[in-house]
């Protein structure tokens, strides 16, 4: 499969040098990975035949919990949202939603968890439960709506990420090479949180390109002390890590741009810390320790 067709997410924990990475690709071929961000080592976990909305998923501050929002569109079940222990996707909580609305739900804290479904969608599945320490209450005002907005975007806010600039003018033609078209981008801007002379720039330029990505998505480097920009240009992901260092995900690799003592190499001197592109589906079950809850 050529690696362009593989696609690369990830959400890095807060409070721990760990991150969940999503490799798709197939599209309806989805594994979770979990990522040691200290080491770059990582444990291939499950994989799911069918849809991850990655974007509506969300790590726990220690990065030890997942809410994920999934479809397969096969009876009985044909979307989902569930809680689990990455990197395996087995279910400790699960509520069946069955359509493709809302969705997912994103930690508030470590017993705290706001689930984005309507009221009708709180039933938790036939033989799930939630511990009592973890509190799952419904996200915003009006749970239960959008797609991966509104989820995507708190989270962004969350983590750091501003809105700088949003489209204008929409265009929108299903027959051309982008769907929908946005004039301009939409901007979000993350500063380095160790060495704010540095900010990592995302631009989504449109929706659904063909034999291309769903988000059409560029990143950019800005150096406020030295007053340039550097492209990464086409791109999947990219974020920060605690260190200062710079992540970034193409055409189903991972690399790191490496900052020391407030100095980030130059763009040309990522180093690529794991190719994905080459993996294919295998059924996985998840180890026994990870069939449970974790200790409060």
């Amino acid at each position: 499969m050529p690696s362009s067709q593989v696609r690369i997410y990830a959400i890095l924990a807060r409070d721990k040098p760990f991150a969940a990475v999503f490799r798709r690709g197939p599209s309806k071929n989805v594994l979770l990975l979990g990522w040691n961000t200290l080491n770059d080592t990582f444990q291939p976990g499950q994989w799911l035949k069918g849809r991850i909305y990655e974007r509506r998923c969300d790590l726990s501050p220690k990065g030890d919990l997942l809410v994920y929002c999934a479809a397969n569109n096969r009876a009985p079940i044909y979307s989902w949202s569930a809680i689990s222990r990455p990197p395996f996707l087995t279910a400790l909580a699960m509520w069946p939603k069955n359509d493709a609305w809302g969705g997912g739900g994103r930690f508030v804290s470590r017993t705290r968890m706001e689930l984005n479904h309507h009221d009708s969608e709180l039933k938790l599945g036939q033989g799930f439960s939630v511990p009592k320490w973890l509190k799952v209450t419904q996200f915003g005002e009006r749970p239960g709506r959008g797609e991966d907005d509104p989820i995507y975007s708190e989270r962004l806010k969350r983590d750091g990420w501003k809105l700088v600039d949003f489209p204008t003018e929409t265009k929108d033609d299903f027959n051309a090479k982008m769907w929908m078209k946005f004039s301009p981008p939409i901007k979000w801007m993350k500063p380095n949180r160790k060495w704010p002379r540095y900010s990592l720039e995302m631009s989504i330029l449109g929706i659904k390109e063909k034999n291309g990505p769903w988000y059409v998505t560029e990143h950019s480097l800005r150096d406020d002390q030295e007053s340039r920009i550097d492209n990464i240009g086409r791109s999947d992901w990219a974020d920060w890590s605690q260190s200062g260092d710079l992540l970034f995900a193409r055409d189903g690799c991972l690399y790191r741009v490496p900052c020391k003592a407030g100095i980030l190499a130059r763009l040309q001197d990522a180093v690529e810390i794991a190719d994905f592109s080459g993996m294919r589906f295998q059924p996985v079950k998840a180890p026994p320790e990870y069939l449970r809850w974790p200790a409060r």
